[in-house]
């Protein structure tokens, strides 16, 4: 995308922010675009979860949340690295969800991917440390949503931690944990940078029937300070086709299951 197109994409959100839905004749008028360019940013937003397509214009999914979240330079950064390949991961753990199961999502760029994926699903329980996903979901009334308790402790990671955040994940079964990592290596397992965020993760791994690893391959033989599980914990590895067949075949052989999207 470029940043002529992102620049707009964001006044587009920050006018449905006031307004709460807007039309393309409005939005062609306000922006100095033409209607065929305002058309193409919404269909880019809708497939990102932001916004809904109406006759004639658009309106936000939800409550007016997202700009803390979208807005946040560091967030939005890490949302842009590998972006298309982060939506092909996202798209692929989404299908996994089967109605009525009850899904962990780590806070994360990719992860936050999966729950706008989830968006339009119904009967599905999402317990989540992280901020940003709790808020996108809040008026998802289909989904169940659990939002940890817990303290923010790095801006625009969105991550609750500490004791509160451990209390209640104690309190679930998770059928399936959707992982996000900053690093994938046979010998260290899963690793993240801050140990705090570490031992959340730990948790949900923990009370996890199933963990799926969602990275892209950039992660993969990267090593991070705070271990947060090994191999023998993680069932799948869902990653884009960057991964090298060196490296699935290591998986493989300590019985990580492989989708490259």
């Amino acid at each position: 995308m470029s940043s002529k197109t992102d620049k707009r994409a964001k006044e587009i959100l920050r006018l449905l922010l006031r307004h709460g839905k807007t039309s393309v004749e409005d939005l062609t008028a306000e922006l100095t675009a033409s209607p065929a360019s305002i058309r193409r940013d919404l269909t880019r937003l809708e497939k990102q979860g932001l916004v809904y397509r109406t006759h004639g214009g658009a309106m936000l999914t939800g409550k007016a949340v997202y700009e803390p979240f979208r807005f946040d330079a560091s967030f939005h950064v890490r949302e842009d690295r590998f972006a298309q390949e982060k939506q092909r991961i996202a798209h692929a753990a989404a299908a996994l969800v089967r109605e009525h199961e009850t899904i962990g999502l780590v806070a994360g760029t990719t992860t936050t991917l999966i729950a706008r994926q989830l968006q339009h699903r119904r009967g599905i329980h999402i317990v989540t440390n992280a901020v940003n996903i709790g808020m996108e979901l809040s008026s998802v009334t289909a989904l169940d949503t659990t939002l940890t308790g817990g303290a923010m402790r790095w801006p625009g990671a969105f991550s609750l931690v500490g004791p509160a955040a451990l209390e209640t994940l104690n309190m679930f079964v998770l059928d399936r944990l959707f992982l996000s990592v900053t690093g994938m290596d046979a010998e260290h397992g899963a690793t993240m940078i801050e140990p705090e965020e570490a031992a959340v993760f730990r948790v949900m791994v923990r009370q996890a029937r199933e963990v799926v690893v969602v990275a892209d391959s950039s992660k993969v033989g990267m090593v991070s300070p705070a271990v947060i599980c090994p191999l023998r914990e993680i069932d799948m590895l869902i990653t884009d086709d960057g991964i090298s067949d060196e490296a699935v075949k290591v998986f493989s052989a300590n019985h990580v299951k492989v989708l490259a999207v």
